[in-house]
């Protein structure tokens, strides 16, 4: 007879290859966690879950912050603030060599501080970027890899959905998950701006170098910033300082896009009623993603294979950072098929019991942080690591006339530092809990 842990071993597999196939990631974990649960137990909890489990996941307060911080990002694209941030940062880098690549990175940082997604920060950057690296002649390995890592650190600087739907599903605070991620989210920024400076050292032909704009050009563009400034301030520093909760925050952050989209005369009723048509249906599709995986997780607790699998790898007798290796390797390799949120939905009920088993010489709610921020620079990695990369074909389908083999070329330095920036948060785990440390 098959053991319960090995039917919901066969269901994972069957999730992961229905999420490959482009199953819908949503109907995928309900038929799933549905089915494995009819295969393990009777109609009568499944029919209760529908109930108990939809009531439980939506009524949390918590899930408000996600609609509030995509609307917060569609009213930020609205007021074109990717073209004041790239503007801004190009009078003051361009003058040099790679400048405006490196103009593109701070504009992604900038930017993905506002809206929070890898996509949309790919996406909006890349038409606002590629046709002036283009006219300045820049190689299209170094405009179109820039872009691909610059839209990234949609995810990774706060606030971030990824994060906050991390935070929901391992029990975490949001405003502790926000704080650790801040450091490594410049570290990010600073590597890539490394990178493109050896890039162009080494290929000084890939970008050309301009003529200084003047600083009074400069001061004016760094005015124009002054209430982007603000609007980061207020919201991540007021979660922070304790002032607000994340909720409130992006309410308030919210508020505060919309008057500036208001001020730049961008928001005309059309626009506005697409804001929210465009934050419900995104919104929408995470809550039913959000319901599968606790339908699926459901299934996975009565598989007992978590359990299953946690006492396994203890058996092994690895090392804590062993078995961390090995996990991050599961993630890059699954990163060559999903995208962020599939595999932080999919994988995080799985793997989190495992690190919360090892001893990192941290506090439970330490290990738990740290690790949320190195899964999510893992997912990121994913973003734009070859063949199935999801923002290098989001920059191939704008710029159609860039083979995708040489954005393919032009990301592997992004993907290196990416490698080192992980290195060193795994041997200094501390880089990304000072913050939450000075908090607390």
């Amino acid at each position: 007879m098959i053991s319960d842990s090995i039917i919901g071993l066969i269901f994972l597999l069957i999730l992961i290859l229905l999420i490959i196939l482009r199953f819908p990631i949503a109907i995928s974990l309900i038929l799933s966690g549905v089915i494995g649960t009819l295969t393990l137990s009777e109609w009568q909890p499944v029919l209760s879950q529908f109930k108990t489990i939809a009531f439980y996941r939506f009524s949390s307060y918590e899930l408000s912050i996600i609609p509030l911080f995509i609307l917060m990002g569609q009213f930020a694209q609205k007021a074109e603030i990717s073209l004041i941030l790239f503007n801004t940062f190009s009078s003051w880098f361009g003058h040099k060599r790679g400048g405006l690549a490196i103009a593109t990175i701070a504009s992604c940082a900038g930017f993905g501080a506002i809206n929070g997604s890898s996509i949309a920060t790919a996406s909006t950057m890349s038409q606002i970027a590629l046709p002036e690296m283009k006219k300045r002649k820049y190689s299209n390995t170094i405009s179109s890899g820039s872009l691909a890592a610059g839209g990234t650190l949609g995810i990774l600087i706060p606030p971030s959905v990824v994060l906050v739907i991390y935070s929901i599903i391992a029990e975490q605070n949001i405003t502790y998950m926000f704080a650790a991620a801040f450091i490594p989210g410049f570290l990010a920024v600073l590597g890539y701006i490394i990178t493109i400076s050896i890039y162009v050292k080494i290929n000084p032909q890939s970008a050309i170098t301009e003529e200084r704009k003047d600083l009074v050009e400069r001061i004016v563009a760094i005015k124009k910033l002054l209430p982007l400034g603000f609007i980061f301030i207020v919201v991540i520093g007021g979660i922070y300082s304790g002032i607000f909760t994340p909720t409130e925050a992006a309410s308030i952050g919210t508020f505060l896009t919309f008057c500036l989209a208001i001020k730049y005369k961008k928001l005309d009723i059309k626009k506005f009623k697409d804001c929210f048509f465009q934050t419900a249906k995104i919104s929408g599709m995470i809550f039913l993603i959000l319901l599968g995986t606790d339908f699926f997780n459901s299934f996975l607790g009565r598989s007992m294979l978590p359990q299953e699998l946690g006492t396994f790898i203890s058996a092994l007798g690895l090392s804590p950072i062993t078995i961390l290796l090995i996990i991050i390797i599961i993630y890059l390799i699954l990163g060559l098929f999903l995208e962020s949120l599939s595999m932080v939905l999919l994988t995080i009920p799985i793997f989190f019991p495992i690190i919360m088993n090892q001893d990192f010489g941290l506090t439970h709610s330490e290990t738990a942080i740290w690790f949320g921020v190195i899964i999510l620079i893992i997912v990121e990695l994913g973003l734009i690591t070859p063949p199935f990369g999801l923002n290098l074909f989001i920059i191939n389908s704008i710029a159609k006339d860039i083979k995708i083999s040489e954005i393919f070329k032009g990301v592997i330095p992004f993907i290196l530092s990416d490698i080192v920036r992980i290195i060193i948060l795994i041997i200094f785990p501390s880089l990304s809990l000072i913050l939450v440390r000075l908090i607390n």
